[in-house]
């Protein structure tokens, strides 16, 4: 589960570093390093296993992915590196080369230029990209600077995890798999460009630990707790029809069975509505913590250019408690 890691990572020294902004010791999206006064280098990388059969909506995914950590820092990808695992004798050159090329297409979408990458052979196909961006050191979007009265913005439904294992099984309808196809394609440059614009106190993604897992990473070590309204999380649509038939990926179980204690469920709340929470994500949206007085314009600026987003929740200062209701 999530919990293994931060053992390991507890063994390696904190590094001080003058110009070292955000390390690991906070599991934010990117690591962050000051240049100068007006620039800092944001670094990430991720990769992962395919999650759909076409090679090049595989390619796109996994750029969306590994670009989303640099969006959720509040900067933008300048450059990456495309990372491939890929089993040279099994499967033909040609799925390498159209999983490269849809990640080429999202790339050029971003801004961010491809400097080359690394393949190696491996049993299963895996793929993924080191990325490297820039932002101002003073408009960092760290994930754990909230406030007490934020609302809780989330800008993706959440299912991908749910779908995706009903696709496997072959339960999963044509629309259903576009649906969650066409959100895990769309970059968060645009989302991100507004929350901070508009002006957020922190921002996160969600990814593999779930709605709830990177919402405890936002109130750890703090004095926040959040307060979440259950009829405001988005799903897509064909989501409480997977989990009635028994689609809950292992990752969401795992998750679920970590973070549960930092979370209290009233018991009106729908049983697949908390499966759902703890689904892991892949290229999911950004989780942002924005002053109720910057709400407005926040609305306002999403709608204009048409994009989702949901009011889940606030912040308050019930110390690293998640109250769902």
């Amino acid at each position: 589960g999530p919990c293994d890691l931060r053992q390991v990572l507890k063994s390696i020294p904190n590094q001080n570093h003058p110009d070292l902004l955000v390390g690991f010791e906070s599991a934010d999206d990117a690591g962050v390093l000051k240049l100068n006064n007006d620039l800092a280098l944001v670094q990430t990388v991720d990769i992962i296993t395919p999650i759909v059969d076409d090679p090049e909506t595989f390619g796109k995914i996994a750029a969306a992915n590994s670009i989303s950590d640099i969006y959720a820092m509040g900067g933008t990808p300048k450059t990456a590196l495309n990372i491939c695992c890929f089993p040279i004798n099994k499967i033909p050159e040609k799925v390498l080369e159209k999983i490269l090329w849809g990640a080429y297409q999202v790339l050029q979408q971003s801004g961010c230029l491809v400097l080359g990458g690394h393949t190696i052979e491996d049993e299963e196909v895996k793929f993924g990209l080191s990325v490297s961006g820039f932002v101002h050191p003073d408009k960092i979007l760290r994930n754990n600077t909230g406030k007490a009265g934020d609302i809780l913005v989330l800008t993706k439904p959440l299912g991908t995890g749910i779908v995706s294992t009903a696709i496997k099984a072959g339960m999963a309808s044509d629309q259903d798999a576009l649906e969650i196809y066409q959100s895990m394609t769309t970059l968060n440059k645009t989302a991100s460009e507004i929350i901070s614009t508009v002006g957020a106190d922190a921002c996160t993604d969600v990814t593999g630990f779930g709605l709830i897992g990177h919402l405890v990473e936002m109130i750890s070590n703090t004095e926040l707790g959040v307060e979440i309204d259950a009829e405001k999380i988005p799903f897509f649509s064909s989501v409480f029809k997977h989990l009635e038939n028994g689609m809950l990926p292992g990752g969401a179980g795992a998750n679920q069975k970590y973070y549960c204690k930092y979370v209290d469920v009233s018991s009106s709340v729908d049983d697949l509505i908390i499966s759902g929470i703890y689904d892991p994500q892949t290229s999911g949206g950004l989780l942002a913590a924005v002053p109720q007085k910057n709400i407005d314009e926040l609305i306002k600026k999403f709608t204009e250019q048409d994009l989702f987003y949901s009011l889940i929740g606030k912040f308050n200062s019930n110390r690293e408690k998640i109250k769902i209701s």
